[in-house]
């Protein structure tokens, strides 16, 4: 399903247990913008939950990086009313969730200027006609 960022040559994916500290596993870059998706581990199985992208682009066509890029998104980003670096490990203790496979990808960079949002937006849709629903940790899109 997610073939469409198989373009994007930065990329990486590192994996989030009740036992870790987000900010330490967590290897997305600090000045990047992009996208990245969540996938809850439970039982062996592996469940696309979230989608989310972090950065902007200007009018004039240059990236507005969120301080601490893709990474402070990713760890201090509020979800479920707090940080994930909280949030995140609360839903697994909650859900019984063994980790989280994280991968992120940069969309806009010197090979590429692909909109995050709109990146975002396109792998949502795709996930939304292929189960008629949103992941669920999306509240809404």
């Amino acid at each position: 399903m997610l073939e469409q960022l198989e373009k994007y040559k930065s990329n990486g994916h590192f994996i989030f247990s009740p036992s870790d500290e987000l900010s330490k596993v967590c290897n997305a870059p600090k000045n990047g913008i992009g996208v990245y998706t969540v996938y809850a581990r439970k039982n062996e199985k592996n469940e696309l939950v979230y989608i989310g992208s972090s950065g902007k682009v200007k009018t004039e066509g240059k990236p507005i990086i969120r301080k601490g890029g893709i990474f402070d998104r990713l760890v201090n980003g509020i979800q479920f009313a707090y940080p994930r670096k909280k949030s995140w490990k609360q839903k697994l203790i909650d859900g019984n969730i063994d980790a989280l496979d994280i991968y992120w990808y940069e969309t806009f960079d010197n090979e590429h200027s692909d909109i995050p949002s709109s990146v975002e937006g396109n792998i949502i849709q795709t996930f939304f006609n292929n189960h008629k629903r949103l992941p669920s940790w999306n509240k809404e899109f």
